[in-house]
């Protein structure tokens, strides 16, 4: 038997001020996405904002539906609409936070492991890291350096690719 460990570094910050001007302006958009979401059902709005290589943020929000499985996490409502309309856009940071009215948030929200997958597709994709900001409002920020921290056994398979 042998046995493995991972060893995750992350950041973490007790407010927003001690961000870098740059990663604080992405926050403050994530906080902006959560205008619109559209989550009657949970009550759980989540926004996103992507800054792009070239200095562009593009939004996203939570979007649910009254079929559950049919909604989508803002984190691949954004990464789709790059995808689908800057398909060789590189990602530099992206920023996510959340609101509800129904209890305090006391620590960051992370991605769920079906965003984490589709940010690992980004990020191999582009050959270069994505930089992954969790931001709590009025709390604790964590921010990581690459999807492999969050997510160590990614599903990659290049042969699916026609890469050998």
């Amino acid at each position: 038997m042998n046995v493995h460990n991972f060893n995750i570094s992350y950041q973490t910050y007790e407010h927003i001020n001690e961000l870098s001007v740059e990663d604080k302006l992405l926050c403050i958009r994530a906080e902006e996405a959560l205008k619109t979401s559209y989550s009657p059902y949970s009550k759980f709005k989540v926004g996103t904002a992507i800054q792009l290589a070239d200095g562009e943020i593009v939004l996203g929000s939570n979007q649910e539906n009254v079929a559950y499985p049919s909604g989508l996490c803002a984190e691949r409502v954004a990464l789709f609409a790059i995808g689908s309309s800057k398909p060789n856009a590189v990602i530099k940071t992206m920023a996510i936070t959340a609101f509800t009215e129904n209890f305090e948030i006391k620590n960051p929200v992370t991605s769920c492991g079906a965003c984490l997958q589709v940010m690992a597709e980004f990020e191999q994709k582009q050959k270069s890291p994505i930089s992954v900001i969790f931001y709590c409002l009025n709390g604790q920020i964590m921010k990581v350096e690459g999807i492999r921290s969050l997510l160590p056994f990614v599903f990659v398979e290049d042969r699916l690719a026609g890469i050998t």
